[in-house]
């Protein structure tokens, strides 16, 4: 009887260390705020389809202002226990929606823009300016408190990228940021000096860990990137809070841990207001956030400058990357494509799979299946079953 006592004792104890099932958040990309893209029948069709085959933890769905989609696609969501979230763009995107403070540069000039799609035209505004940030709650007040969203996911919470060349990531340089630099101890003046003085040099590095990120042989340039990351994080750790405080969980989206810096992303304070974040991890995507896209972006844009490793977008990279994230207490669901679209998101099955691997080996929570579920192909999705 002993024996058989500790046989099950150990099954038990075995069965309480057995890791649970992977669980995925999926997105939903209606367009802009006008005419969706897809009807509540076709999306909840899509999802249905989904769910059949892989366990999906939460859905995030926008930003379109109709109601009807939420309201609908929510009560379906909540009848499967799955969460819904407002996918809801904070710095760029919101001309139509509210009056806007573009972001400007050290030379006071509005950086260029990249427009992808309808919808998406990646115009950055002040990251500083407090009607913005109050503008961001009106708009979640008066358009979808009452949607039956469980939470908020907070994109587009950072400045231009080398999308627009030094000048997308010398920003803000508004005279309310260049007050704040000066709280930080940044002159934006003498950043601007320098780099004019220096040119390509400025954003010269000495080296580069996944733990540390890359170190700026320039004392100032180091601490202009470092400044920036605490203004632009902590003003949305400001909105994140906000809607915490009314009981909605936040989930932000990050650029890759090597990348963040330069679009003033700070990963120790934004984890710090997050439920979960989730760092875009795409190898396959040629347009903004892909991380070779970024990192080809950069050293097109400062070619004299030293010191920049020459990355392949492979698993190790990946697995750097991943790394990186690790120190961070909040959920982690790293972004992999699973869409497809030619020229911008040419992804595979293997690719998929190959990503996610790596992503499980590093016992995170999960993985966002990203950026539009309506876009995957059935064998993108079926290739998720042995995650099951």
């Amino acid at each position: 009887m002993r024996k058989i006592a500790l046989i099950v004792l150990l099954a038990l104890a075995l069965s309480g260390c057995r890791k649970e099932s992977t669980s995925f958040i999926v997105q939903v990309s209606l367009g802009g705020w006008n005419s969706p893209d897809y009807s509540a029948e076709q999306i909840i069709d899509r999802l249905d389809a989904v769910i059949r085959r892989i366990p999906v933890k939460a859905v995030i769905i926008g930003w379109s202002t109709d109601k009807d989609i939420y309201w609908r696609v929510g009560r379906y969501l909540h009848g499967q226990k799955i969460d819904m979230f407002l996918w809801l763009p904070v710095f760029a995107e919101t001309e139509d929606m509210c009056e806007n403070s573009p972001a400007l540069d050290l030379w006071g000039n509005v950086p260029a823009n990249y427009d992808l799609t309808a919808g998406e035209g990646f115009r950055f505004n002040c990251p500083s300016d407090a009607e913005s940030v109050a503008d961001i709650i009106d708009i979640y007040d008066s358009c979808f408190s009452d949607c039956g969203f469980d939470g908020v996911f907070l994109d587009r919470i950072r400045t231009q990228s080398f999308v627009s060349g030094v000048s997308g990531v010398l920003s803000c340089g508004c005279p309310g940021c260049s007050e704040l630099f000066l709280e930080e101890g940044v002159d934006l003046q003498e950043v601007r000096d320098a780099w004019e003085a220096k040119g390509d040099e400025f954003f010269s590095v000495s080296g580069y860990t996944p733990q540390e990120g890359f170190v700026f042989a320039d004392p100032l340039a180091a601490a202009f990137f470092k400044a920036k990351g605490k203004i632009v994080s902590e003003s949305v750790a400001t909105v994140a809070d906000c809607f915490r405080n009314h009981g909605l969980k936040v989930g932000m989206d990050l650029y890759a841990p090597f990348m963040a810096p330069f679009v003033g992303q700070d990963y120790a304070i934004l984890s710090e207001h997050a439920d979960f974040i989730k760092p875009m991890l795409y190898r396959q995507t040629f347009a903004p956030a892909g991380m070779g896209f970024e990192y080809d972006l950069l050293k097109k844009a400062v070619p004299g400058a030293s010191g920049y490793p020459d990355f392949a977008m492979d698993a190790e990279f990946l697995n750097s990357q991943l790394e990186a994230m690790e120190p961070y207490s909040c959920a982690k669901f790293p972004g992999i494509e699973i869409n497809y679209r030619e020229g911008v998101a040419p992804t595979s099955p293997q690719y998929i799979l190959e990503s996610l691997d790596a992503v499980l080996s590093h016992g995170f929570d999960g993985a966002v299946l990203s950026w539009n579920i309506m876009e995957a192909p059935v064998n993108h999705i079926d290739c998720l079953k042995k995650y099951k």
